[in-house]
């Protein structure tokens, strides 16, 4: 089972430099189409197939800081019998 997690934008701070677009290893991070109060176009997340594994790429190389990530726990396997 592959990870999953999650990202929260703060689409007023981010300026649209696209960093985080080009380094998220899934390609769940996009431009969006609309502007946001300060007049550029943010980053928005596209989770229409579940992608995103919550790996914080996007937090790391975001210079405005406009991304809470969140990751979900993976379920727990029991050991195997030997």
């Amino acid at each position: 089972m592959a990870a999953r997690g999650t990202v929260v934008i703060d689409r007023n701070r981010c300026k649209g430099c696209e960093l985080c677009v080009h380094a998220c290893p899934q390609g769940v991070l996009h431009i969006d189409d609309s502007y946001n109060t300060r007049g550029y176009r943010p980053v928005m997340l596209d989770e229409r197939n579940h992608l995103c594994t919550g790996c914080a790429v996007c937090s790391v190389v975001c210079p405005d800081v406009v991304f809470t990530v969140y990751r979900m726990a993976l379920p727990a396997h029991p050991a195997r019998a030997a």
